[in-house]
């Protein structure tokens, strides 16, 4: 009986806590939205993209592959451009399953989305089913890779860069 007692005591103890974290839940998600970067940095981007794609992560199974271009005027950006797009062909051409997420963002979305049409030109209607592709820009250009990759059977989100 003595036991009993005790494990009464600790959980009367303990339950106020747990009671606590479930209230803090919901305000942390409720975080302020980081602004849209301006820079080229990779590590800028980081906290914008992780707050626009965690609403989509459902269903996700691995880490999201993400494709980002920098500024147009960064050194070498032609190289870049063409190892993301080879990068890219790549990844698309090893066949994506269902539960992958693609996300293409970047401070030269026009580029961006030079990329993704023409990169998923040669995906095979219908092969993608299952897998979401992520595009955060303008609404305009976001049109524009819809067309581009809904074909592919994609489950395509559309994120507006603000």
């Amino acid at each position: 009986m003595n036991l009993l007692s005790r494990l009464l005591v600790v959980a009367c103890l303990v339950l106020p806590f747990t009671a606590c974290k479930k209230e803090e839940a919901p305000q942390a998600q409720a975080q302020v939205a980081p602004p849209l970067p301006t820079s080229s940095e990779q590590k800028d981007w980081k906290p914008y993209l992780e707050y626009k794609i965690t609403p989509h992560m459902g269903g996700i199974t691995s880490s999201p592959f993400v494709y980002f271009l920098p500024k147009a005027d960064t050194e070498d950006f032609d190289g870049k451009y063409q190892r993301q797009l080879e990068k890219l062909q790549a990844d698309l051409g090893r066949g994506m399953t269902e539960g992958v997420m693609l996300v293409f963002a970047s401070p030269e979305p026009e580029k961006e989305v030079e990329m993704i049409e023409v990169a998923f030109k040669d995906v095979p209607q219908g092969s993608m089913k299952g897998v979401k592709v992520v595009f955060i820009g303008t609404p305009i250009l976001g049109e524009r890779v819809k067309a581009a990759v809904e074909p592919a059977g994609v489950n395509y989100i559309f994120e507006e860069a603000k």
